[in-house]
């Protein structure tokens, strides 16, 4: 009976295979490629030839990006029905805006009046910046992409990103499941005008669907670059780690204070905004952290800080178990408040008043240790001027003194 059934299996395969190989050689393929036009387009082009006139072409293409389902896009591009034709279609970045270094999957499919049909082989193009001769450092799952400065300065910034990953991994459990690809421009302008509608503030962005991060590090501020690498870096681990078919929520503070956390040891600067929004009485609650920050200078720096004093909180209070069981929880589809009160026992009310007791005890200490340590030196001042002053009266130091 199987066999019986084998057989007739491959009798349908090649009673239905010679009208494909037919389809095939009623149509001839005369020319399929793509130009790249970085950063504005790609554009396609193919021409063909039949003996009968060619009345459909349809491009079917498939973006490289995190996705649980499998998104094919088609476009038809215009043209004249006739034996032979020549086309194209452009992929406008105005409308799709992809980032550089992207791979895109294409093929054709193209028909025939008399009822004809060729569906070529797929091909892969990459949206490369080809404005600049790029680069290549690979380590692991991380691709370092470079035109300007030296190798150590490349590899200083892949040491700087493997150390972000690794605190994360250890402070955390959050890890880097795909390959990831950076690309450092060397400065903010060639950053920018590698993208189609760009910020005046923009210095780095992170593609994180795509695994892509470029930024803007010129080879004279190398420690910024490595914070700010390590930075994006933490955003895309996170975005990673979380992605799911249910639209994984991340409040701004989490995500953010997580990507600040891969710094490593927390910004002086930012640390001094969190310092005056305590003593002024200034902070942000958690719930409002959870929407984006405010374009105010003041508002986001302290924001900012919060956001990753609130992450070093739930860290050091209750370790990497819990954040990376929150996260699941996330990437499962709860809300953040959910996910709070089932691994913590309080929602963001609840966080935020336990991180603010926490905090102010924190700076409260602080701040008496630096009085403290402040009066010492005071009155160790003091002392010495004593003593010098008696030692000046007992001419002990007059060849010293002018």
């Amino acid at each position: 009976m199987i066999k019986r059934l084998i057989l007739l299996i491959l009798a349908a395969i090649l009673f239905t295979a010679p009208n494909f190989t037919h389809a095939q050689e009623q149509i001839s393929l005369l020319d399929n490629t793509v130009e790249v036009y970085f950063p504005s387009a790609l554009v396609f082009k193919v021409k063909a030839a039949s003996q009968s006139d060619i009345t459909k072409i349809r491009l079917h293409y498939q973006v490289d990006k995190m996705n649980y389902a499998q998104v094919t896009s088609e476009a038809w591009p215009d043209f004249i029905p006739s034996p032979e034709v020549e086309t194209e279609w452009v992929c406008d970045m105005r409308k799709v805006s992809l980032p550089a270094g992207v791979k895109v999957e294409y093929w054709w499919t193209i028909e025939t009046k008399a009822g004809d049909k060729l569906v070529t082989y797929s091909d892969i193009i990459q949206f490369d910046d080809l404005r600049y001769s790029w680069k290549r450092l690979t380590v692991g799952q991380l691709s370092l992409f470079w035109y300007k400065g030296s190798q150590s300065f490349a590899e200083e910034l892949m040491a700087a990103c493997q150390q972000a990953l690794e605190r994360l991994v250890e402070d955390t459990g959050v890890y880097l499941e795909k390959p990831i690809s950076l690309y450092i421009y060397a400065s903010t302008r060639d950053l920018q005008g590698a993208m189609i509608f760009p910020q005046e503030w923009t210095g780095g962005v992170a593609f994180t669907e795509h695994g892509i991060i470029a930024i803007g590090v010129p080879p004279d501020e190398l420690a910024w670059g490595k914070r700010a690498l390590a930075h994006e870096l933490g955003h895309m681990v996170t975005h990673q780690i979380t992605f799911s078919p249910y639209g994984a929520f991340l409040p701004i503070w989490l995500d953010e204070g997580l990507a600040m956390h891969a710094e490593g040891e927390p910004d002086t600067y930012l640390q001094s905004w969190l310092k005056k929004a305590i003593s002024q009485q200034k902070l942000i609650s958690v719930r409002s952290l959870s929407s984006p920050f405010s374009a105010k200078p003041e508002e986001a720096y302290i924001s900012y800080a919060e956001s990753q004093s609130l992450v070093e909180f739930l860290i050091q209070n209750y370790g990497k178990d819990k954040m990376l069981r929150l996260l699941s929880l996330l990437k499962e589809g709860n809300s953040c408040d959910e996910a709070l009160t089932e691994v913590y026992g309080f929602d963001q009310d609840g966080l935020d008043k336990l991180w603010r007791e926490y905090i102010t005890g924190q700076n409260h200490s602080q701040s008496v240790f630096e009085y403290a340590s402040l009066q010492k030196v005071n009155a160790e001042a003091i002392l010495w001027e004593d003593v010098l002053a008696k030692l000046v009266k007992a001419n002990i130091l007059l060849g010293c003194i002018d």
